[in-house]
């Protein structure tokens, strides 16, 4: 059993991929579908990702809440560039999710935005505006019917936390998993990945691997 969380546009065939967007449960309403694009009540984004979640049959689930899975009942997780959508008491239930339903020996991988990356570009550039942009924070208020109503639907799509390798490190390790490894593009301790992508957004990522102890 693999599941691949918080899974956006990125399906891994062979995994279980879930994603906590509304748009994953209103996917499957063609009436839903049909009022939003004819009243123009969301944005044409968000539909879309509604109905690639319905062609690609993505599951829903609430990671920081509960995976639908038993006690150590999952051999490998994925996440790429989900927590760092969540804040850090989301975060830590989390992990407490991934530790409760992995087997002993079970892998979590996780690849997130490198946040040393950013600061050294903000370094380099000394351009405010543009290391704030590339943090991604849901810093935007939102304005107008529509999108306030999008907000409501299918929730904010920012950053709530940012890490770099010791401190994402540092967390997973807080939530009692062992070997807790960063690791290099292309790395892994998943015996045959398959269709995981080792390589991904490499440049900007950090590859974090730990075992369920």
């Amino acid at each position: 059993m693999r599941i691949n969380v918080g899974c956006g546009q990125g399906v891994l065939a062979g995994w279980v991929n879930y994603d906590n967007s509304p748009a994953v449960l209103l996917g499957r309403s063609p009436l839903f579908v049909w009022l939003a694009r004819t009243f123009g009540l969301v944005d044409a984004g968000s539909l879309e990702f509604a109905e690639y979640c319905r062609k690609n049959h993505v599951q829903y689930a609430n990671a920081q809440v509960r995976l639908p899975h038993a006690d150590a009942s999952v051999d490998i997780i994925y996440s790429s560039h989900m927590i760092e959508h969540l804040d850090r008491r989301e975060a830590r239930r989390f992990l407490q999710e991934c530790l409760r339903v992995l087997r002993p020996g079970g892998v979590l991988r996780l690849v997130v935005p490198d946040l040393r990356v950013t600061i050294d570009e903000y370094l380099q550039l000394n351009h405010a505006d543009i290391f704030l942009a590339q943090l991604q924070f849901d810093l935007e208020k939102p304005r107008g019917l529509k999108g306030h109503l999008s907000r409501l639907i299918f929730g904010g799509r920012g950053h709530h936390w940012m890490y770099d390798r010791q401190s994402l490190q540092r967390l997973v390790e807080a939530s009692g998993f062992v070997r807790v490894s960063v690791l290099k593009g292309g790395e892994t301790r998943i015996a045959d990945p398959g269709a995981l992508d080792l390589h991904e957004r490499e440049i900007e990522s950090i590859f974090l691997e730990a075992d369920r102890p």
